[in-house]
């Protein structure tokens, strides 16, 4: 039995070996150029000459040079063919094109509420063919679609074409462009309907790119969804128009035909319907005329959502040479209650470093781009020279503009008991501050394309209270670019500055250090700032670090990198010499993230190196 089936299987792919390989038709084209030459070539490209016999294939390759040069105007072409070799794998054209049709006639325009309509006028004024220019199919192609397109985006969902051809004269080396659309009434938005939403429905109207009754546009629609998606209070969103609702009037199912549906009544026919049977009153069909005559125009909308997970976890790791093995802890809470505020955590844990951060959103009247915002925290800090023990509170207001940028207005008290190098002390703070920062990224993921900046000014002040006097300034930059698939580019920058009198009453987290995978790699965790007699770490008044890193990819998701970091802290206004650290680096796409390893050379130590360990996006 098992050789019965092999048997037919043996023939079959012997059958499958003997069959000849494709064969793809090369052609050349002489006594033309340009684009009608090359659309010629793209015609004939998919030919398989092992397909046709000699003349058959010379039939075909006439029969589609004529249709290549057909929608460049050329309708009588001369046409000489010439086969290279025996198999005819390659073909000459020697092409004599013959007069071009030229446009003679033109009608295109648009009638019903479009005509009024911008949209519709640029597109018909951006028409790149007038009376008396050479025929091109394209352009009059891509018209008649976009206009289409356009109806059903902008709303004119009774739209229909009254004329939608094109004339072609040959012998009279002319053509005749006929495009007449008939757009009819405008629809409107209509009324909305929500349903599974944990959020109140005002909160939701309230993110509405329009208001019912404006005019239909399906960009709008596409913008509230990806509103929606950004609230992050929904884990499915579906948005959908009801373009037509049409009343009915219909007779009830019957099994009865209708020849049974009439009666015989003393020897003649009657065509009486038996008064047990469904009929259509008079008046009905009186309604049904009135409701096709106030038909509706608008277009209402059902919005179905689910909650999204009212509880999200986020795990990330990280280890370095300085500071040992890291871990990053995540817990948000995207909704709390139906007005849709919500809760985030953050806790870091690493030997000479530990933080828990929280923040609870209180969104405002747009709730994706205005909000109140409570931010506390405690850290506890044993780096280098450095001891601290920190708690602090922030009451913010946050805008987001048009551009992208977010605004924040903040008021923050920090009590910080530290020690920095020989100085102990225990210092409160108050002092209001004012940020500006964009985020932009394209793959959120592994970002191909993408930025961020970040520019933040904080004063405090002795008059109300704070132990100490200054006025801090920070700008960090960071930014990626992409040179073709395989080659990426990563810059970073930061700047700081403080103005005060007061250094000493500074704590340590306000106080500028550089080093560290995130700073000059090669160094230790902010181990590079002014010391003391003694050696030991003070923290500087000004700050400067760049980096540039250059990564390839050297097979899928695998990506190699080189690097050169350098910076410092200091408390002049320009560094007196600044460190500078290289290595080299492997990046891959993991599912969880991009996870880096980097192996880092400070250049004034020639036997330290450092390792770099960390998972989780770079944004």
């Amino acid at each position: 039995m098992g050789h019965r089936i092999l048997a037919p299987l043996g023939v079959a792919a012997f059958c499958l070996c003997l069959t000849p390989p494709t064969l793809a038709l090369e052609a050349q084209v002489e006594g033309l150029e340009g684009a009608p030459a090359d659309n010629i070539v793209n015609f004939l490209e998919g030919l398989d000459a092992n397909l046709f016999s000699r003349s058959h294939l010379e039939g075909e390759v006439r029969r589609r040079t004529r249709e290549a040069l057909r929608v460049y105007g050329y309708y009588e072409p001369d046409i000489v063919v010439e086969f290279i070799g025996e198999e005819g794998e390659e073909v000459n054209l020697v092409i004599d094109p013959g007069p071009r049709v030229t446009i003679t006639v033109m009608d295109i325009g648009v009638r019903g509420d479009a005509a009024d309509d911008n949209a519709f006028r640029d597109a018909i004024a951006a028409f790149p063919l007038a009376e008396g220019d050479p025929l091109e199919h394209a352009p009059y192609d891509r018209l008649r679609n976009q206009l289409s397109r356009l109806a059903l985006e902008r709303g004119y969902f009774d739209s229909t074409f009254l004329e939608r051809r094109m004339e072609v004269r040959p012998w009279e080396q002319s053509a005749r462009l006929y495009l007449l659309l008939d757009s009819g009434p405008r629809y409107r938005f209509g009324e909305i309907r929500y349903s599974g939403s944990q959020i109140d429905e005002a909160r939701l109207r309230q993110m509405l790119p329009f208001t019912p009754g404006d005019p239909y546009l399906a960009e709008q629609l596409a913008e509230y969804n990806q509103r929606l998606g950004q609230s992050n209070w929904f884990s499915s969103i579906s948005v959908r128009p009801r373009i037509r609702e049409e009343a009915r009037l219909a007779l009830p199912p019957t099994d009865v035909h209708w020849w049974d549906q009439v009666e015989y009544r003393n020897g003649g026919r009657s065509i009486e319907p038996r008064p047990d049977r469904p009929r259509i009153e008079a008046s009905a069909l009186t309604s049904a005329v009135v409701l096709q005559e106030t038909r509706r125009l608008d277009v209402p909308l059902d919005i179905d959502l689910v909650p999204a997970d009212r509880h999200q976890f986020e795990v990330g790791a990280g280890f370095a040479t300085d500071v040992g093995p890291r871990l990053r802890f995540s817990w948000h809470q995207p909704w709390l209650n139906s007005a849709g505020h919500s809760l985030n955590h953050d806790l870091f844990l690493a030997a000479p470093d530990q933080r828990l951060t929280g923040e609870y959103i209180i969104p405002l009247e747009d709730p994706l781009r205005d909000s109140y915002r409570l931010n506390y925290g405690f850290r506890q800090r044993d780096i280098e020279d450095t001891k601290s023990l920190e708690a602090s509170v922030e009451l913010a207001r946050r805008w987001q503009f048009d551009n992208g940028w977010v605004q924040s207005l903040y008021l923050r008290s920090t009590f910080e008991d530290f020690t920095q190098a020989d100085e102990s002390d225990q210092v409160l703070l108050l002092y209001p501050g004012i940020s500006w920062s964009r985020t932009r990224t394209r793959n959120p993921r592994f970002p191909t394309w993408g930025d961020r900046q970040r520019l933040a000014f904080e004063y405090s002040s002795r008059l109300w209270g704070s132990d100490a006097e200054f006025l801090r300034s920070t700008l960090d930059s960071q930014w990626i670019r992409m040179l073709g698939d395989d080659i990426r580019f990563v810059g970073r920058m930061g700047l700081g500055a403080i103005s005060t009198s007061d250094f000493d009453n500074i704590p340590p987290s306000l106080r500028f250090f550089a080093g560290g995978d995130r700073s000059v790699r090669g160094y230790s965790f902010e181990s590079l700032a002014p010391q003391d007699e003694e050696g030991n770490l003070l923290g500087g008044q000004q700050l400067f670090t760049t980096s540039l890193e250059v990564q390839r990819r050297v097979t899928g998701n695998w990506w190699g990198a080189a690097f050169v970091d350098t910076g410092d802290a200091f408390d002049d206004w320009l560094p007196s010499d600044l460190n500078t650290g290289a290595g080299l680096g492997v990046r891959w796409i993991s599912p969880v993230g991009p996870i880096r390893f980097d192996i880092a050379h400070p250049f004034d130590d020639e036997d330290a190196f450092r390792i770099h360990f960390a998972i989780g996006p770079e944004f």
